[in-house]
């Protein structure tokens, strides 16, 4: 009896030093699907591995609520999902931690993680997780033969409604150019000019008194699904899982989309950065990255992963690597996001942009 109880004492000791050696992190992203993706994939099982904890947070994107967490010596996030210019520019400022490379884990095969992430995936601060686009997409009850070109989205004569637009310029002034017949191999080119940055609102202007703008990524689906607009502007996860997953009647156009990554990022000063570390290898790892592509149709950033692409979660007669962005039918004329375009003139653009909402 004293030996069972010893060896009872020795258990509940043992449970008590486990749950208090775990630890929580907080991880910010973009919300909706694609949020989900990332709790279904890496979220619940390193939690199950190693006991920690993931705190979901949202937001809108950009770089200001990391810098006045970072400035006011208050940093509150661990992990968060930025957009590549973001990456670069926020690591340029010391706003983010530098990450050791050594920490992320190998393919399956025992190639080296460096050689394993598909090119441009890999900085000093950041690590890509996917490649995802912004394309538009319409009802297809009002346009049952479709709009099929960027030049169509501001046609509202012969395909007439609503617009929805994302209230930011970033891949908004590209589509401008190019629904205004600029090639996607010229448009950082054009847009670099006072006058291509003219040319781009003069196209914007052309929809303006009909647009509904939306910030966060859950809401374009919902304009279209209530009839607010016609066709909106959209991140082409969101949009498939509307109709994946909720069966609404929306089309999709791939002409001109912007196509871009998303990587994560540990704010400089997070409190709980030795487990953010942990994560970051966790979640990058191949078989993470291949099972979050199985929630959402945004290319996981590792060669290695390319061939454990299988199909949507809910629905086995949906094949995953049909609707990437970088699926070979999707690529025509599409254009690759200038993260070095937006970090050098990112802030002079947004001031331009809502200079010209607050016309």
């Amino acid at each position: 009896m004293k030996i069972k109880s010893l060896l009872v004492g020795a258990a509940v000791t043992a449970l008590a030093a486990s749950a208090a050696s775990a630890g929580s992190i907080t991880v910010v992203s973009w919300g909706g699907a694609y949020t989900n993706s990332q709790i279904e994939a890496y979220h619940k099982p390193w939690a199950a591995e190693t006991g920690n904890t993931v705190v979901s947070e949202d937001y809108s994107g950009g770089l200001a609520e990391v810098k006045a967490q970072v400035e006011a010596g208050n940093v509150t996030w661990d992990m968060v999902d930025v957009e590549l210019s973001d990456a670069i520019r926020g690591c340029d400022e010391g706003l983010l931690e530098p990450i050791d490379l050594s920490i992320l884990r190998p393919a399956p095969d025992g190639t080296a993680a460096v050689d394993d992430f598909l090119p441009g995936t890999l900085h000093e601060c950041a690590v890509a997780n996917i490649f995802w686009t912004t394309l538009y997409a319409y009802n297809t009850t009002l346009f049952p033969e479709g709009p099929t070109t960027m030049a169509d989205f501001f046609d509202l004569e012969k395909f007439p409604g609503k617009r929805g637009i994302r209230k930011n310029p970033k891949a908004m002034l590209e589509m401008a150019l190019m629904g205004d017949g600029v090639p996607a191999a010229d448009v950082y080119e054009v847009l670099g000019t006072p006058e291509g940055v003219d040319r781009a609102f003069a196209k914007l202007d052309t929809v303006k008194d009909s647009v509904v703008w939306w910030e966060a990524g859950a809401q374009p689906p919902q304009l279209l699904a209530d009839g607010e607009v016609a066709m909106t502007i959209v991140w082409n996860g969101r949009i498939f899982n509307a109709i994946a997953d909720e069966g609404q009647p929306f089309g999709l156009v791939w002409d001109a989309q912007v196509y871009d990554l998303d990587l994560y990022v540990i704010p400089k000063g997070a409190p709980n950065k030795d487990l953010a570390m942990d994560y970051l290898s966790f979640a990058t790892a191949t078989e993470q990255l291949a099972n979050q592509a199985s929630y959402i149709p945004y290319g996981p950033a590792r060669a290695s992963s390319i061939p454990l692409l299988g199909t949507f979660y809910s629905d086995d007669s949906i094949q995953m690597i049909d609707h990437m962005p970088t699926a070979p039918a999707n690529l025509t004329n599409a254009l690759q996001n200038d993260f070095e375009f937006w970090a050098d003139n990112q802030d002079e653009l947004n001031e331009r942009f809502n200079a010209w909402l607050a016309k």
